[in-house]
């Protein structure tokens, strides 16, 4: 071989070889073989989920229970005016143990005790064994 003539000198300059029998690969179809392997899908997600914080549920003391008694007996009394509140309170998490503590603020339609549940005016509810706190102007003369 010279130092003139090249291993490939004879088809560096032929065009381009297209199958006729078998269809071209698009571009994109090309990039993805060459794309990083996720051999665990959902794996990431997994991790996530499992390193998501959950709070405990706290167990009230019997004045604490008593308080919120008294407050949702004032909220009876006056669900006339649909008195606004803010409460606080454990909301279990769908898929794990403990949950976390959420505060909602709103206008009182209705007090279930049958169903132990108080019912907003926009329909929400909330289960009346996972309230933490309840905050509005009708309390303000409350002591404790």
């Amino acid at each position: 071989m010279n130092s003139h003539t090249h291993k490939y000198d004879d088809i560096i300059n032929l065009p381009h070889h297209v199958s006729k029998r078998h269809p071209q690969m698009s571009l994109q179809n090309r990039a993805a073989q060459f794309s990083p392997f996720a051999a665990l899908t959902g794996h990431e997600a997994a991790i996530q989920e499992t390193a998501r914080l959950t709070d405990s549920f706290i167990e009230l003391s019997e004045d604490r229970k008593e308080r919120l008694d008294e407050q949702l007996q004032m909220i009876v009394e006056n669900l006339a005016q649909k008195p606004e509140c803010e409460i606080t309170y454990f909301q279990p998490d769908e898929r794990k143990t403990g949950g976390s503590y959420t505060t909602i603020c709103g206008r009182i339609k209705k007090i279930d005790r049958f169903e132990q549940k108080i019912m907003f005016t926009d329909g929400t509810a909330l289960p009346i064994n996972h309230l933490f706190a309840i905050r509005g102007e009708l309390f303000r003369n409350m002591e404790y």
